[in-house]
């Protein structure tokens, strides 16, 4: 209760703060459609209410839509029925009604919105089958209104409501309740019962569809098609005002009260109407002037002063109270808007087609909001370029020369083409820039201004004109660069002219432009704002102001204000820069973003109507700006950022939360998710620039830059508690309070309490296998150290085995090489007696013949070949070969064998000639052996080598030998 309190009252803080900006009767205020294309659900919207958040709700044919001035929701009613009816509690409860079916939404513990039915508390016997079409809610209680019955939810039980006769719409007014029975007049609903209003049959039977607190307490009932009437507790009485023939021609749907003075009226057939207390229509907006469709099917007013309209086809939200109102030609009838001007309460547009006019303010009351009747002034066709207001007189400058404008016609007083430009020179005297020069007016006695001359010596294009405090005049070429002109004193003649490009320190020569800025003259140029310096004769950038003015330093626009305030535009964007504290420049582009890109680029045009109120021309119209009223909606207060949903994005996208922004609980995310998106938004409906800067405790540093992104991921966050912290930033200029978010990252499975004790019965489980496996290993080690102190005794045993074979082995080796050295010498020996008993033989044979009888003669030849022949025997006694060869081969193993095996051709005394070559005996030896010559040798030596194959280089006792 208390928190509803407070909440009422800074709502009433807020209406008085901002019933000081009035409604504006000329012009419409800024509409912002939102079309089933954006909104992506049904056509038709039954029933606005907003929370207190902000967050608004919509009855819509597919159910209940929402919408935070970022993200649209749309939430199906159990049977998928249509919303007839919506109201917020301001408690976190979102009631809603349709066909057979009435209770209420609310966010679950994960902020997901959740409907809960009530129709179960209704009785049987009051078997509901109507469409819910009005829902009210009290402190205590929340009334739902079918055409048939009235249900009083209270403290969990439902009260019905009958009549005789069918209701109409129940409607709250102040603390009170009234309904309609039809063709049985107003009721009031008191103490859950009707109690007829006298009187009241003077409203007619066309149907009661609003009732609005009015002054002095009093009710202000509109009806379908009788009009507006005023109940004062007593007496209801018909109201004559201008509204009615209105209401009753387009027929009155339904009425919103705009806190301060005004009343909101939407209607079937021609859009919406507003009144005051006077019952003044103040604006009509329809969709000729910015609405989706024309009608109306409910209207509530927000917090902020925002105007909701749920159409037929659409959503509309209308700032009533903003500072910007406009007026568009959606017929095309004047053409594209250059120049336009308020004078002598008329206003006047000039267009590429000619000088248009209408009434500004008219004053016949009687006559239904302010309209415009354009008319084109006679004679004016053609290109207006610009509208200049001098001493009392409105000029007009023109592709066919300059006109002076009377009213509803024109006077033409020069006949030079294309007047752009007019500045005053002295109280008495305008110079302006035409196509081909510069043309000087002068004041006659009448007041009036009459061409004087056009400047002699100079006849270039001349779009802008301003003359320094010197009294040099400044002109900018329509295309390329700058001159600077000194005139006689006469004003006639330019004495000297100079011009200026990128040589004197300019970025070009192209899109150059001179304006007067606080008495000084600047050059603005795409590189920025430039000044002349007289001493140099040399342009440098102007820094002190281009650093200030920031991206508007490239303005190719500059038009005054009002004091030391200047209107900057760049590439149509729109600023307006203050000057008025010395040293200082503050500059405000963002509260008039929608009117980028509007106007006509390089002819621009905003004029001054009052101390506060601006005429901005735009491409098809213009706009009326409130200055006033705009530094007013600067300081309404800023809502609270809202931190709408959580959604996992570590494999694909879901939602995790929703509305976490105002659940009452901390979140829990798993560890499986900790990969998260972070949507927020601010429930600020107007048009404004508005960014977000983040910062999450436990996971950033600090602050995050301002952006205008509304998300935020965040990966592979650690398991904790974090603390999200956003907030918001109006225009650059009002920041709103921290909206902070609770969530815990919940740890990893493995290190949950049942895996801890998991772990430790693992652990246990892991320390008496261990020991055991241990025990097992220890034994088995010890095991395996016998059996390699085993294995290794037996190797050893192996080893000193082997060692002593090999000794054997090396005993006997040598006692065979002993043997074998023994055999070649007994085979030696054997061969040197045989060498010896062949010499013997020799010599004996040798002796023999030198043998005589005893008479001293030779012995007979007979007797000598006997005796010749034996020792030839002897010498050739195989026995002995035989005897050699057996011991050679014992010596010298297969020696034989492996000689006739390799070489079969060789003949026995082949085989002879190499055992005594292997004994490396002399060819003496050989040939006693062989029992042939020396030469014999030789030749057999010769014949052994060719059967042998043996190379010229190879030796033929070491082949024997190797062999």
């Amino acid at each position: 209760m208390r928190k509803y309190l407070l909440l009422i009252l800074l709502c009433a803080l807020f209406h008085i703060q901002a019933s000081s900006a009035d409604i504006k009767s000329i012009g419409v205020p800024y509409v912002q459609n939102y079309t089933k294309a954006q909104y992506q659900s049904g056509n038709q919207n039954w029933a606005v209410t907003s929370d207190e958040h902000g967050i608004m709700y919509f009855g819509n044919s597919e159910g209940l839509l929402s919408f935070d001035g970022k993200y649209w929701q749309l939430n199906h009613m159990p049977n998928g029925q249509i919303v007839r009816s919506v109201a917020a509690d301001g408690h976190g409860k979102i009631y809603a009604g349709s066909f057979g079916e009435f209770g209420y939404w609310e966010n679950n513990k994960l902020g997901f919105l959740k409907y809960h039915s009530l129709t179960n508390l209704v009785k049987a016997k009051n078997l509901l089958n109507e469409e819910i079409w009005k829902i009210i809610v009290d402190d205590d209680k929340i009334i739902f209104q079918s055409f048939g019955s009235i249900f009083i939810y209270s403290k969990g039980k439902i009260t019905v409501v009958r009549a005789s006769k069918p209701f109409l719409f129940l409607l709250k007014s102040g603390n009170r309740y009234f309904v309609e029975q039809v063709a049985a007049g107003l009721f009031e609903l008191k103490n859950n019962k009707l109690n007829y209003i006298p009187g009241s049959d003077v409203l007619g039977t066309s149907g009661v569809l609003s009732i609005l607190p009015f002054q002095h307490n009093k009710y202000l009932i509109g009806t379908a098609k009788n009009g507006l009437f005023i109940y004062d507790g007593v007496q209801i009485k018909p109201w004559a005002n201008q509204a009615n023939d209105f209401l009753k021609t387009y027929q009155l749907n339904n009425g919103a009260l705009i806190p301060g003075k005004y009343f909101a009226y939407g209607t079937i057939l021609n859009g919406i109407i507003i009144i005051d207390t006077l019952g003044n229509v103040v604006q009509h907006i329809n969709k000729a002037s910015g609405l989706q469709n024309n009608t109306v099917l409910s209207l509530h007013t927000d917090a902020e002063q925002n105007l909701w309209a749920g159409l037929d086809n659409g959503i509309d939200r209308i700032e009533v109270n903003s500072p910007l109102y406009f007026y568009f030609d959606k017929t095309g009838r004047f053409g594209t808007v250059y120049s336009s001007i308020v004078f002598n309460n008329k206003i006047y547009l000039g267009t590429n087609q000619g000088l248009f006019y209408s009434d500004w303010v008219k004053t016949d009351r009687n006559h239904l909001f302010q309209s415009f009747d354009f008319k084109l002034i006679p004679g004016s066709q053609g290109q207006v370029w610009d509208l200049s207001l001098q001493d009392g007189r409105l000029l007009c400058g023109h592709n066919n020369g300059t006109y002076q404008v009377n009213g509803s016609t024109i006077t033409k007083i020069s006949n030079i083409n294309g007047g752009w430009t007019l500045k005053k020179l002295n109280d008495h005297q305008l110079i302006q820039g035409t196509y081909t020069g510069l043309v000087v007016y002068r004041k006659d006695k009448a007041g009036n201004w009459i061409f004087d001359h056009k400047i002699e010596n100079f006849g270039e294009p001349s779009r802008y004109v301003e003359r320094d405090s010197k009294g040099q005049i400044w002109v900018s070429h329509a295309y390329k660069g700058i001159y600077k002109l000194t005139l006689s004193a006469d004003l006639r003649t330019a004495t000297s002219v100079k011009y200026y490009d990128e040589r004197q320190g300019l970025p070009g020569s192209y899109n150059l432009n001179v304006f007067n800025l606080d008495n000084r003259v600047v050059f603005s140029s795409d590189s920025g704002f430039y000044v002349y310096d007289d001493i140099a004769d040399r342009f440098f950038k102007y820094q002190q102001l281009n650093k200030k003015l920031g991206t508007f330093s490239s303005a190719g626009k500059l038009i005054p204000a009002i004091g030391k305030k200047y209107w900057f535009i760049n590439n149509g964007r729109v600023a307006l820069a203050d000057l008025s504290v010395p040293g200082k420049l503050s500059i405000d582009s963002n509260r008039f973003s929608i009117l980028n890109g509007q106007m006509v680029q390089h002819y621009e045009n905003i004029n001054l109507i009052n101390t506060s109120t601006y005429l901005i021309s735009v491409d098809d119209g213009f706009v009326i700006l409130n200055d006033q009223d705009a530094l007013l909606q600067n300081k309404l207060n800023i809502p609270h950022v809202l931190i709408r949903k959580i959604e996992n994005i570590t494999d694909k996208i879901a939602a995790i939360a929703d509305n976490v922004g105002i659940m009452k609980s901390d979140l829990q995310i798993p560890y499986t998710q900790n990969n998260i998106r972070i949507s927020f938004t601010l429930p600020y409906y107007r048009q404004a620039k508005i960014k977000f800067q983040y910062y999450l405790d436990g996971y950033s540093r600090q602050w995050s830059d301002w952006t205008a992104q509304s998300q935020k991921e965040f990966t592979n966050l650690n398991q904790g508690t974090y603390i999200f912290k956003v907030r918001a930033k109006i225009n650059d200029e009002s920041i709103s309070d921290i909206t902070s978010l609770t969530f815990t990252v919940q740890p990893p499975w493995y290190t949950s309490k049942v895996a801890i004790i998991i772990y430790v019965l693992l652990v246990i489980a892991v320390y008496y296998v261990g020991r055991q496996y241990y025990r097992q290993k220890l034994k088995n080690h010890r095991q395996e150290i016998q059996e390699k102190l085993q294995r290794e005794k037996e190797e050893f045993l192996r080893q000193e085995a082997i060692a002593n074979e090999q000794h054997i082995v090396t005993i006997k080796n040598e006692q065979l090489q002993a043997d074998l050295a023994s055999k070649n010498r007994e085979l030696a020996n054997s061969a040197m007696n045989i060498v010896y008993k062949n010499e013997l033989l020799q010599k004996i044979s040798d002796e023999i013949n030198n043998f005589k009888d005893s008479s001293g003669k030779k012995l007979p030849e007979e007797q000598l070949k006997k005796l010749h022949k034996v020792i030839d025997e002897g010498m050739s006694d195989e026995r002995d070969w035989n005897i050699f060869e057996r011991s050679f081969n014992e010596a010298h193993e297969n020696f034989f064998k492996k000689l006739k095996h390799d070489h079969p051709d060789l003949v026995p005394n082949d085989l002879k000639l190499c055992a005594y070559l292997r004994m490396n005996m002399s060819s003496k030896e050989m040939a006693s052996l062989l029992n042939i010559s020396l030469r014999g040798v030789e030749i057999r030596r010769y014949r052994l080598r060719k059967k042998l194959n043996l190379e010229h280089d190879k030796n033929l006792v070491e082949f024997l030998i190797e062999l």
